[in-house]
C-alpha cells in the first residue's frame, strides 16, 4: 500500500524564468503555457540527465485499444516546431507546491493520517507497463484536500523506492483551484520526487499535449482518458502515452532511465486505483464520483480495460496475474470488481466500481 501513496510524495519546485519562451498560450484564468526550446526545458536539467540523449518517439508495442479517450483537445496548444509547452510557474504555484510538499510529505507514515485508498494492484512482475480508463468527476473538494485517481508502477527493495504514476487529480492545495488535472509523478533513485514539470526529471516530447493540464468536465458526463505507462524495449526510458481506439493519440514524453535504479527489468508492482487526503480536521473528500459501487457499473466511478505489458512487452489483463483488493476505510469508500455474464460481450475488460463519499468518520 505504500508505494501506491507516493504521489503525495515531495515535489521539488523549480522557476523558469532562465527559459526564454517562444511562444505563449493562456487557456484559461492563471494557467498559461510557455513553449521552451526542447533542448533548453527544465526537465532536463536534472544531475542525472547531464549526457542524456532526447528520445523523440518510443520504439512503438502493438497494443490492443479499444476506444481510448474522450477528451477533445481542441489545438488550445500548438507550439512551433522544436519546442514544447511547459506550464508556467507563477509565484503563486510555487508557494502553493512549497506548502503542499512541506504537509504531505510521506503520508504513508503515521504522522500523515487521513490518507485513504480503493483499487487493485498486482505484484507478480516483473512489469514494463500498464494502461486503463481513467475517468475524471468534477467533485467539491476543499483546499486541504486532495483526491486522485491514477495508475502506478513501482520497484522497492530496502526501503529504496522507484514509482511512476499518472491520471486525474483535484487538488486545490497544489493548483489553487478546485479542477480536475491530469498530472504525472516519478520517485526516484535519489529519493526525492517530481510532480509534472514542477521541477527537473520529466522530458515533455509532444508539442500540444502537455503532462499536466485543466480538464473540462461535462455535468452530463465524466472525461476519461487512456493514459499507458510503459518501457521504452530500446532506450530503457518509461514513456506516458494517451491511447486512442487503435493506435496512440499522443506520445507526451517520458520519465529518463537515468532517475532510476530499480527499473532495469521493469518494475516489481503495478496498479490503478483512487486516492485522497484528508484535511487536518479529519474530514475526508469523496473519491471517484462522490458514490459508493453499490449499484449499476454507470451509477458509480469505474476504471476499465486495465491491461499490463510483462516482462516480454505481452499485452494481457491485470487479472492475468495474481491481484490484491485495496480498500482500507470501507466505511467511507467501496470496490466492486465488475463481472460480466459469459454471453455477454463488454469493452470493458478487467474493470471495477470505487469510490464514495468520505466524511468525518473515515479514520486514519
Amino acid at each position: 500500500m505504500n508505494l501506491l501513496l507516493l504521489l503525495f510524495s515531495v515535489a521539488l519546485v523549480r522557476s523558469d524564468e532562465s527559459s526564454t519562451p517562444l511562444k505563449s498560450f493562456k487557456i484559461g484564468e492563471n494557467v498559461t503555457y510557455d513553449c521552451i526550446d526542447i533542448h533548453k526545458q527544465p526537465g532536463l536539467d536534472h544531475p542525472l540527465l547531464k549526457n542524456h540523449t532526447i528520445q523523440m518517439k518510443p520504439s512503438r508495442t502493438q497494443l490492443n485499444s479499444q476506444i481510448g479517450n474522450n477528451i477533445t483537445h481542441k489545438s488550445k496548444i500548438k507550439c512551433p516546431d522544436g519546442t514544447v509547452p511547459v506550464l508556467r510557474n507563477t509565484k503563486e504555484f510555487i508557494t502553493n507546491v512549497n506548502l503542499f510538499s512541506e504537509k504531505y510529505v510521506h503520508p504513508q507514515s503515521l504522522d500523515s493520517p487521513g490518507t485513504h485508498i480503493a483499487g487493485v494492484r498486482s505484484q507478480g512482475g516483473p512489469y514494463r507497463g500498464i494502461q486503463a480508463w481513467v475517468y475524471g468527476f468534477d467533485l467539491k473538494i476543499e483546499k486541504d484536500q486532495a483526491s486522485y485517481s491514477q495508475i502506478y508502477l513501482g520497484s522497492g527493495v530496502n526501503n529504496k523506492i522507484n514509482y511512476i504514476s499518472a491520471g486525474f487529480m483535484i487538488n486545490p492545495g497544489f493548483f489553487g483551484d478546485g479542477r480536475v488535472w491530469s498530472f504525472g509523478f516519478w520517485k526516484g533513485k535519489d529519493g526525492k520526487g517530481c510532480y509534472n514539470t514542477a521541477c527537473s526529471g520529466f522530458v515533455q516530447v509532444s508539442q500540444t499535449i502537455p503532462i499536466v493540464q485543466p480538464i473540462d468536465i461535462s455535468p452530463m458526463e465524466p472525461s476519461f482518458l487512456r493514459p499507458f505507462i510503459h518501457q521504452d524495449k530500446n532506450t530503457g526510458n518509461w514513456w506516458l502515452t494517451y491511447l486512442e481506439s487503435d493506435e496512440p493519440y499522443g506520445d507526451i514524453g517520458y520519465w529518463p532511465k537515468e532517475l532510476f535504479n530499480l527499473f532495469d527489468s521493469g518494475a516489481n508492482m503495478v496498479g490503478v486505483g483512487g486516492v485522497v487526503k484528508a484535511s487536518p480536521s479529519g474530514s475526508s473528500p469523496p473519491m471517484g464520483n462522490g458514490k459508493f459501487p453499490d449499484g449499476g457499473r454507470k451509477s458509480s466511478a469505474i476504471f476499465a480495460n486495465i491491461d499490463v505489458l510483462n516482462s516480454d512487452y505481452k499485452q494481457s489483463k491485470i487479472s492475468s496475474f495474481p491481484i490484491e483488493i485495496l480498500v482500507d476505510s470501507p466505511k467511507c469508500y467501496g470496490l466492486k470488481v465488475g463481472t460480466v455474464k459469459w454471453y455477454r460481450y463488454t469493452r470493458l475488460g478487467y474493470f471495477f466500481n470505487y469510490g464514495g463519499p468520505g466524511g468525518n468518520s473515515c479514520g486514519v
